[in-house]
């Protein structure tokens, strides 16, 4: 019964009397319970179908990240791109973007690194035998020979994939592949490095294990992923070393760590890319068939 009906049947209108008694009786009957049924099961339905609903998916922010368009044109690796982008060495439409998730489409706008506009470049690729002596990085103020200074291609934006330290020598990948670089170099992705490496006095069997479960250097944990013997010498020994990752100048800081200095360290492969017989300071093409294995061995499809 309501609120207002019983209200005025208690204060004594007699008019209300005759409203009380139908509200009630309405109020008791199968046609009033039938009702509040129907209204349950509508409500319930129109809840039901409200979940049902699909909700509306956010839009994606058009355009690229900005570190990804960089690595594109051959800037850097995209770690690299990023670390210009933090400087403030980046601007687009004139404006400087220190912002790593700016989304940019390279096609409109303008974008320049150090004031120089970019443009969207063919991807080339190079295996480099880097001789002792010469540096991985593209700029060097004491002016010595840099990696890519060994390759013929001149007029495009090259960089190394990875280093070596100045007195390591052996394969290096050149190339203005960003996305292929990023996933060479990170140690997520786990493509495996090859090395001779010649180190002081004689390893024991408890040194290869203690180098396969990990020594703790300051950045972390670093592990070997396969080390034999390639031969014994009076006082060295010559071995083939396979890591996944690539840490500065990890492989001397590790057998540092385990007492046996390194003499002479040369990369010899980078995934299915061998050195071969390359000799210090060659530079040759990769053919179509070795950028395939690359690509596949970092998990992109070639078209990506």
């Amino acid at each position: 019964m309501g609120w207002h009906t019983t209200h005025f049947l208690k204060i004594g209108f007699p008019w209300c009397q005759h409203l009380a008694r139908a509200e009630m009786a309405v109020w008791h009957s199968p046609l009033w319970d039938s009702r509040l049924f129907f209204l349950r099961v509508t409500n319930k339905a129109n809840s039901m179908a409200a979940q049902r609903k699909p909700q509306q998916e956010p839009t994606e922010p058009r355009g690229e990240r900005l570190q990804k368009v960089l690595a594109a044109a051959g800037i850097g690796s995209r770690r690299q791109c990023e670390e210009l982008i933090r400087m403030g060495r980046v601007e687009v439409d004139k404006k400087t973007i220190t912002e790593l998730g700016f989304r940019v489409d390279p096609r409109r706008q303008k974008i320049c690194v150090d004031g120089v506009p970019i443009k969207l470049e063919p991807h080339v690729y190079y295996a480099v035998y880097k001789p002792d002596g010469v540096v991985c990085t593209n700029r060097d103020p004491a002016g010595r020979t840099r990696v890519i200074d060994l390759v013929p291609e001149t007029n495009l934006r090259l960089f190394p994939v990875g280093r070596l330290d100045l007195h390591s020598e052996g394969l290096i990948i050149v190339t203005n592949d960003g996305t292929l670089a990023e996933r060479l170099t990170h140690p997520r992705y786990g493509v495996p490095k090859t090395y001779i490496v010649q180190v002081a006095g004689e390893p024991t069997r408890e040194i290869f294990t203690k180098l396969l479960r990990g020594v703790h250097l300051a950045e972390g944990v670093a592990r070997v992923a396969k080390i034999r013997v390639r031969r014994k010498q009076r006082k060295s020994t010559i071995l083939e070393m396979v890591l996944n990752e690539g840490r500065n100048r990890e492989i001397r800081r590790i057998m540092a760590r385990v007492g046996h200095k390194v003499y002479r360290l040369k990369r010899i492969a980078v995934g299915p890319i061998r050195l071969g017989k390359m000799k210090p300071g060659e530079a040759r093409r990769l053919t179509a068939a070795e950028v395939k294995a690359l690509y596949q061995v970092a998990g992109l499809r070639q078209d990506s």
